[in-house]
Formats: structure tokens, sequence, C-alpha cells
């Protein structure tokens, strides 16, 4: 019998198919619909990480690559970056993107939930607006933890709720008027940014997500910061 979290769960097809329709015109959707401070928020993930030259680093979910990139900036030469994604068309931009600002980085297709890395293999992992799409975040979480060694990080950037007085009102209309529209006539595809209102909505955050990540068992302690005012946030896991 599922459960009702089960029922709820995304439907992995559903999103893969969903994600390859948007690929071509995601960057554009992204740095219109949050005005750029999606990038100032993932150089604040690779800064929170610990994140040093020679690491070894994983980024599941990579989509076109900008976490990624982020981390081998800060990895350097001597430090290795793998990025993966489940929908090979959103993977696409990713090496130019990587190879025009000199950046060696592989990208492989991968699904979060069934890595085909050994166990210990990396210093920090990590998964950007993208664990709320897993249909087992549970599950996409401790695969992070597997392959990263004891006593690396496993980062989690992603979107939740904003409760201030004033803003939140303010910028839950814009979620849910305004985006889904925005970002339908910029990438055609209104119904991708429906359901990124949606999922934003009803996705635990917060102290929730911390619990979520503590009943995988995998991390020795767990943390989040809170990004502008709540739109994100980004988790951190030490794992054991």
């Amino acid at each position: 019998m599922q459960t009702n979290e089960q029922k709820h769960s995304p439907n992995p097809e559903i999103i893969r198919s969903m994600f390859s329709k948007v690929a071509k015109n995601y960057d554009k959707g992204n740095d219109i619909l949050s005005m750029g401070i999606h990038h100032l928020w993932r150089k604040k993930l690779v800064k929170y990480s610990g994140a040093k030259p020679g690491d070894k680093v994983l980024d599941c979910a990579t989509g076109t690559g900008d976490l990624a990139i982020e981390f081998k900036k800060t990895v350097g030469t001597s430090g290795v970056v793998i990025g993966t994604d489940f929908c090979k068309e959103m993977l696409i931009p990713a090496p130019g993107k990587a190879a025009s600002r000199g950046l060696d980085i592989q990208f492989e297709q991968a699904d979060v939930t069934d890595l085909k890395y050994q166990d210990n293999s990396f210093d920090i992992s990590s998964i950007s607006f993208g664990i709320r799409n897993v249909g087992n975040p549970g599950k996409g979480l401790s695969e992070m933890a597997r392959v990263t060694r004891s006593g690396g990080t496993v980062m989690v950037l992603e979107f939740g709720q904003v409760d201030f007085p004033v803003f939140g009102p303010i910028y839950n209309f814009y979620s849910l008027n305004i985006l889904p529209k925005l970002g339908g006539w910029v990438t055609g595809q209104k119904d991708a940014y429906e359901y990124l209102q949606k999922s934003s909505a009803a996705f635990p955050c917060k102290k929730k997500f911390l619990n979520m990540m503590n009943e995988t068992g995998a991390f020795s302690h767990t943390e989040y910061i809170s990004l502008t005012g709540g739109v994100a946030y980004i988790y951190k896991g030490i794992v054991k």
C-alpha cells in the first residue's frame, strides 16, 4: 500500500518530459524570473560547503551546469567536478558553458536515486533546485551521502516558503500569479512554471527538510541557512 507521501510524490517520467521541453530556454527563464539572484545563491552554497582547491565534487541534477561551474572555479585544476542530470536535454548546453569559461567539467546522465559511483568517491555532493523533483528524495539524499566520504558534505539548495510579514504575501502573490505567466511567456511552457510554484509551496523546508535528511541516518550533523527572506534555503549535511 502506498503512503500518502508516495501518492503525491513527483512522477519521474513526467518530470523528465517537462524539463526536456523547457531545456532550450531554461537559463533565460531563470535569469528573468529570479533577476539573476540564483547565481548569487549558488556562489553562497559553494562558500558554505567549505569547498577548496583539489576537492572532488559531484553535482546532481546539474541541469545546464551552473552549480558545477561555480564549484570548478573553487576546486581549480587540481580538483574534479562531475555534473549529472537524469534529463539528457538539460545537459546539452552544459559542456559548452563550461568550455567557454575554460573549465574542464565532466557531464553525465545519471539518476540521483541510483548513482553509479563507488562509496566515498567525493568530498562534496550537491543538488540545486532538484531534490523536490525526485520521486523518493530520501533515497536521493542517501545516495548522495553514500558516494561522499565520511566527514564530507552533502549540500542542497532548494526553494521554500516565505512567511515574513509584508514580504511573504508579496512574494506569494508573485509566485502564484505572475511567475507561471512570465515563465510561460519566456519558455513557452507555462505548465512547467505552474508546477514550480506548486511544488515549491508544498515541499518541506527548514526543520522539516532537516528531519528528512536525518531520517536517512547518513549524517552526523545537519543545518541550514535562509536566502532572500526564505525564498530559498541551503541545507548542509556532514556525512557520518
